[in-house]
């Protein structure tokens, strides 16, 4: 047969029958008689599989004996009109050649419903499954999007450190970062650790947040957001904590509170809609398989205006709930900071609809935030969705120098690696706003997946560190 260029499965399933082509790709199943066989394959460029027909002959045979699950092949042949249905077309094979073949007693993914605990154990191998497939196109998809949006608005993309001495949360749970030798730590004069002879010459860690530095570049570019890898060393093994998980971080000179919760609403719909207009293949698979309110649940986010509710208000309808009977796990009372079992019952069940929260007591919330005037609340805001609860977090920032250097005392945080910060109040200090979004928390709500491990690739919880 004449020479052809390799096309994806995705771009195959949408030509005509008629066409020479070539496809590459791993086997999903092989079955058939004795006269035919049937090959799924599939090269992660969709959900969907391409059909290999063979013909069976002696030649045939030998090479489909060296075909099972997992194998990975390259199919010369003619794009036919399918008679099966589920596709269009299917290819007839006209010759086949196996780069990879795969041992069916060894190989970790069988035919068979495996569980996710079980997946996450060969999580090097997962990506290969159709669930794990649509997921990672879809966690693709919503990076680009993320991108895609920030720069239509003109916003600035800033890239922060990950290797920090502030921390930005003031919760100190936080990775260090040492090149000294652990089996022989410098000590100084009072028997503390030495970090003059560290690498950097201070105490070091990985970040929690870009905000503080997105502060920065928003004092002097106006609008900017960042998105990369984030660090907390929190011992949390929930179905909603990662040690290792990505931010989006937009910081907006001249935004008010309300200016930011009209940014934050927006920019979750569009990213919603966009993986709606652009993943619904994937979205349906997840939605067949896993949660068949799912995309009901997505397009009921792009379809509604998000309630604003300030925190005491929210108080009083979780307090009437109780005294009707609703059972929560922890207390509600004013100055409690809300679990989660708190916020969902105020999205799902008391408005049925996405939640923005906001003027929240002073003391459960972050030094950088905004005080209110009656000095007990700050502007913070927190959106809340179905399933998830808090999605975004975020607040007017402090702009005033004698309130954030109060806050900073009151806390007793260490001003000697906050004074960079602190100039950005000293010189030319400005209102400003932002928030933050957790990539997989987003990524939780887009693929109706229920644990946090299974939108990210390599997962970093207590206690593993595989792959």
């Amino acid at each position: 047969m004449k020479e052809v260029s390799r096309k994806k499965v995705k771009d195959l399933l949408e030509l005509q029958a008629g066409e020479d082509v070539l496809a590459k790709g791993w086997v999903r199943t092989k079955r058939g008689n004795k006269e035919i066989a049937f090959i799924a394959l599939n090269d992660g460029s969709t959900i969907k599989n391409i059909q290999i027909v063979v013909d069976k002959n002696p030649e045939t045979e030998a090479v489909l004996a060296k075909i099972t699950t997992g194998a990975c092949i390259a199919v010369r042949g003619k794009l036919v009109e399918s008679v099966g249905s589920g596709q269009k077309v299917e290819i007839h094979a006209e010759q086949i050649e196996i780069y990879g073949t795969c041992d069916p007693m060894r190989y970790p993914l069988q035919k068979k419903d495996t569980s996710m605990e079980y997946l996450r154990t060969v999580a090097h191998m997962r990506p290969r499954t159709n669930t794990f497939g649509a997921v990672l196109r879809l966690r693709s998809q919503m990076a680009y999007a993320i991108h895609d949006y920030f720069h239509s608005k003109g916003f600035a993309y800033l890239n922060t450190p990950l290797i920090t001495t502030a921390d930005a949360e003031g919760a100190g749970q936080m990775f260090q970062v040492t090149t000294l030798d652990l089996n022989n730590v410098p000590k100084d004069k009072k028997g503390q650790v030495d970090y003059s002879k560290d690498f950097f010459g201070k105490q070091a860690s990985l970040t929690v947040s870009g905000q503080l530095e997105g502060e920065l570049g928003a004092t002097a570019l106006g609008e900017i957001y960042t998105f990369g890898p984030t660090f907390r060393a929190e011992n949390s093994n929930t179905p909603r904590h990662l040690a290792e998980f990505w931010m989006i971080e937009p910081e907006m000179a001249f935004y008010d509170i309300k200016d930011n919760m009209d940014l934050a609403e927006d920019f979750i719909k569009y990213l919603v809609r966009y993986a709606l207009d652009n993943c619904l293949d994937d979205i349906t698979f997840l939605n067949d398989r896993y949660d068949n309110e799912l995309i009901e649940r997505l397009r009921g986010v792009v379809d509604t205006d998000f309630v604003r509710l300030e925190y005491t208000d929210g108080i009083a309808i979780l307090e009437q709930a109780v005294k009707d009977g609703v059972k929560f796990e922890y207390p509600v009372y004013w100055g409690v900071d809300l679990q989660s079992e708190h916020e969902r019952f105020l999205v799902e069940q008391h408005f049925r609809k996405p939640v923005i929260l906001t003027g929240y007591p002073k003391d459960i919330k972050a030094f950088y935030m905004k005080q209110n005037e009656d000095g007990k609340t700050v502007r913070a805001m927190d959106v809340l969705f179905p399933k998830i609860g808090e999605i975004i977090g975020g607040s007017e920032r402090e702009a005033d120098l004698e309130k954030l250097e109060g806050r900073i005392n009151e806390l007793g945080m260490s001003r000697r690696s906050l004074e960079w910060y602190i100039d950005t109040r000293r010189f030319g200090s400005c209102p400003h706003s932002g928030f933050g979004l957790g990539f997989e928390r987003l990524l939780l709500f887009i693929t109706g997946m229920s644990n946090i491990r299974d939108v990210i690739p390599f997962p970093r919880t207590p206690k593993n560190a595989e792959f």
